[in-house]
């Protein structure tokens, strides 16, 4: 049984969420759409393209789940 304390907690209730390259920022940062407004989040973890999707938690982008420009087979 896992004890969680505060709002969230990474070992249980915390999902990761598809959202949108909309810009590549300094410092392995990205503006993305997440679908209700946009975010800055880390990139430094994935090779992210604007116009990829990316899998994110906690700010930072774990995956690439579409790559812009790539054909859907």
């Amino acid at each position: 049984m896992s004890d969680c304390s505060g709002e969230t907690c990474i070992t249980c209730s915390d999902t990761a969420v598809p959202v949108v390259v909309v810009r590549l920022l300094d410092d392995d940062l990205a503006l993305v759409d997440a679908g209700g407004g946009r975010e800055e989040v880390s990139v430094a973890l994935v090779e992210a393209r604007v116009g990829d999707t990316v899998l994110v938690h906690a700010r930072e982008a774990l995956a690439v789940l579409h790559r812009s420009g790539d054909v859907a087979s």
